[in-house]
């Protein structure tokens, strides 16, 4: 089993700024109201398409409401080739606390 990174905010918007991508797995309704800026709504009806499309060198942080279930999502796009992967401590709710201005809403 491939493997993921936990990360932190501050340590995540480090990543973002040099091209990481966020993939929200959080309900469309929930990513729709508020999002780390830039971040990409992932489910399972676009999931096999984010994977033909995606660079899979380039970083990508898995986003949930907590930080818990981002892990086995991370968990399994590192086992599908990713390089490397990392899942958000504390979701999307740690970092609308913490970094409430690099969050995109509407």
């Amino acid at each position: 089993m491939s493997s993921f990174t936990p990360v932190n905010s501050q340590d995540a918007l480090k990543l973002i700024e040099e091209g990481a991508v966020v993939a929200d797995i959080r309900d469309p309704g929930s990513f729709s109201h508020g999002r780390v800026k830039g971040a990409v709504s992932l489910s399972n009806e676009n999931l096999q398409e984010f994977i033909d499309n995606a660079d899979f060198e380039k970083p990508i942080i898995v986003c949930c409401y907590h930080g818990v279930s981002s892990q086995s999502a991370a968990a399994f796009l590192a086992d599908r080739g990713f390089e490397k992967v990392y899942s958000l401590n504390g979701g999307f709710e740690g970092w609308a606390l913490g970094m409430p201005d690099q969050v995109e809403r509407g």
